[in-house]
């Protein structure tokens, strides 16, 4: 009996002994950790610049989105107020400016003004949001696929939808309108519910033989994506380095198509107060998740395929591209690429498809077009869109170096007195290094420019504004900033200074009377020899 007693006092000796440990060593050091940020001392630095972070970091951090990126050093950019200007100091200071700020609009829009009839419009879409639903569920029934989503409704809030309706005759979006800032972040952050290829490529499907393609396949790979608020948007995959220059030897048509240009190209188009690029934000898509298993088109999967490093990877059947050495890859499954929003139906809103008179050509042999040969040779259009041609010509070409500019569209219901719009701006800022100078063929040969334009021009050649920093302060509240790299972005204030001593040149010869227009009444063009643009 003794003996059975001592055993058992040893025994809770040893395991009071073991408990004490555990105490000491184990749990007693993670109260220390827990006590520890309460002992510090509300003097300490590292204190204040715990307190002083952005109060989305933490969100930012956790995010699994900003964890990886498909080859580049992209970092979470700072949210925009959906309702107000950006915040940096020299963005801010610039969109406040009086000489910004020039009216170019009529304070009241009437509807003549509007692109969309506001009900024929709602009628319009709630009939393509009852007829995809329908067609979903047949296909989901025809592969006894269960799913327990709801039917996609139509919101009258949506954003891709207020801008839709909101566009008029002076642009694609108002100045002081807070949609574009809401349509950027629901495009960022809303998840797809379809894939599918562009309609063109739909229609070039199979309509070549891939030994015979002469440029290098893929450049255009693109596909159009749909949202669960049901706004689409026109993805373009991150095919080259930001680092990377396109190659001297390059004709610009076997350019590869790069995502950051299109972003850089929208926050330029916006700065330069044209509002004629469709918004355009990066976003880093899981290929695998919303492309893959939400495409309904069987051509579209069995292009997907896994690559030796693992990353799924994806491309496009032919004329575009016909190998998968050709193909873009996640990494493993997150892609980069930029959402540009889809302006309205064709049937609710037609376009005119308007030939660039300056349109930049090959022949068989290799030997390049002068553009006064083809300026002459291309009937001009109207006074107020040629004018309108020679206004915009500095920033799709000449800023970005976008040589690939064939053709622009107008909406038919504005008529001659509509707007340009601009589409595809993928190939621009493929080289820094280089100002390709006949670009600026519209404003040399004609010497004409909107007053309002060149004001802008000028305030962005001051050291307060200059168009290198608050391009890239625009820039950062993108996602996949860093979007330009700073050889680019130092390439905007020398191009800038080219444009201006142009339009210096234009003065000096024909006087500032002739050459710059305050509005669209003054249509006469200037004693050069150049085409007589009174209507």
């Amino acid at each position: 009996m003794p003996v059975l007693r001592r055993d058992r006092l040893l025994t809770l000796l040893l395991l009071g002994a073991l408990l004490s440990a555990d105490l000491y060593f184990h749990l007693w050091l993670q109260v220390q950790r827990q006590l520890r940020p309460r002992e510090r001392p509300p003097s300490c630095p590292c204190a204040r610049r715990a307190s002083a972070r952005a109060p989305g970091s933490a969100a930012a951090a956790s995010d699994p989105r900003t964890a990886a990126h498909n080859f580049s050093r992209a970092r979470l950019g700072p949210e925009r107020d959906g309702g107000g200007r950006p915040g940096p100091p020299k963005l801010h200071a610039y969109f406040a400016c009086p000489l910004y700020n020039v009216p170019d609009e009529p304070p009241g829009l009437g509807p003549e003004d509007l692109l969309l009839a506001g009900q024929e419009a709602l009628r319009y879409y709630r009939r393509k949001v009852a007829r995809w639903n329908r067609r979903h569920k047949i296909y989901r029934e025809q592969l006894n696929l269960t799913s327990l989503d709801p039917p996609v409704q139509l919101r009258l809030e949506a954003s891709w939808l207020q801008f839709h309706l909101g566009i008029n005759r002076h642009g694609l979006y108002s100045r002081s309108s807070p949609v574009v800032s809401k349509l950027l972040r629901d495009m960022r952050h809303f998840p797809t519910i379809s894939a599918d290829y562009s309609q063109d490529e739909k229609a070039l499907l199979g309509a070549c033989d891939c030994t015979q393609i002469v440029k290098p396949s893929g450049v255009h790979l693109k596909l159009v994506l749909r949202f669960s608020d049901f706004g689409k948007a026109m993805f373009k995959p991150m095919r080259q380095q930001r680092e990377e220059e396109t190659p001297a030897d390059f004709f610009y048509f076997i350019d590869f198509q790069r995502h950051n240009a299109e972003i850089a190209a929208f926050h330029l188009d916006r700065i330069l107060d044209f509002r004629r690029v469709p918004p355009t934000v990066g976003r880093l898509v899981n290929v695998t998740k919303e492309i893959l298993e939400v495409t309904k088109n069987e051509i579209l999967q069995s292009v997907f395929f896994v690559s030796p490093a693992s990353n799924m990877c994806f491309f496009a059947k032919c004329p575009y591209m016909c190998k998968t050495e050709y193909a873009v890859c996640g990494n493993p499954h997150l892609l980069e690429g930029s959402l540009s929003a889809f302006l309205p139906s064709l049937n609710l809103a037609p376009r005119l498809s308007v030939p660039n008179p300056w349109i930049r050509s090959y022949s068989l042999a290799g030997k390049e077009e002068s553009w006064d040969q083809l300026a002459r040779v291309h009937s001009l259009p109207t006074a107020l869109r040629i004018l309108s041609l020679w206004s915009l010509a500095p920033m799709p070409l000449s800023f970005t170096g976008n040589m690939d500019r064939h053709h622009y569209e107008m909406f038919t219901k504005f008529g001659d007195d509509g707007f340009l719009i601009h589409l595809d701006n993928a190939r621009g800022f493929g080289r820094h290094s280089h100002d390709e100078i006949s670009i600026l063929s519209p404003l040399s040969q004609c010497c004409r420019i909107k007053k309002k334009t060149l004001l802008h021009l000028q305030l962005l050649a001051q050291a307060d504004y200059r168009l290198s920093d608050v391009m890239r302060e625009s820039l950062l509240e993108d996602q996949l900033s860093p979007i330009l790299t700073e050889p680019h972005l130092l390439a905007l204030d020398r191009r800038l200074q080219v444009i201006l001593r142009t339009v210096e040149g234009c003065i000096a010869a024909h006087g500032e009377q002739s050459v710059v227009a305050s509005g669209p009444a003054e249509q006469a063009a200037p004693d050069s020899g150049q085409a007589n643009l009174t209507r």
